[in-house]
């Protein structure tokens, strides 16, 4: 959200655009993510803003957990995509790779994973990751 005095605010997702124009749409209703990128961009955000609605309403029901509590001692501090296959538009599935950095108390570090993806009633979900 945009402060009155100041500049937007950034997205999470350290793409570099502000959250009203990156995930933010995305996160107000998940059916706005063309691509399975955005959605998995839109997934990290959630993760660093603390919005388990949206991890649960993005996730497959084949391998949705029941319920999901985050670390509060994790703090998300940066997304690096690093490739994709397929997850466009036209596409019924897709992967995405990616690397998350992050920061528990003093230690930081990096969470490397590929994302598979579908779509479940035109809507990309998150199915699981290695």
């Amino acid at each position: 959200m945009a402060s009155v005095n100041g500049p937007p605010e950034p997205c999470p997702c350290t793409s570099g655009r502000a959250m009203s124009a990156c995930c933010g749409p995305v996160l107000a209703d998940p059916r706005a993510a063309p691509t399975a990128k955005r959605l998995m961009r839109s997934r990290f955000t959630a993760f660093a803003t603390g919005n388990v609605a949206h991890l649960l309403a993005t996730w497959h029901p084949s391998t949705r957990p029941r319920t999901l509590d985050l670390d509060d001692g994790r703090v998300w501090t940066s997304l690096d995509v690093l490739s994709t296959t397929a997850g466009g538009p036209f596409h019924t599935e897709g992967t995405v790779q990616f690397e998350a950095g992050f920061r528990d108390g003093r230690r930081t570090g990096r969470l490397t994973e590929t994302s598979t993806f579908t779509r479940v009633d035109g809507r990309w979900v998150y199915v699981d990751g290695t």
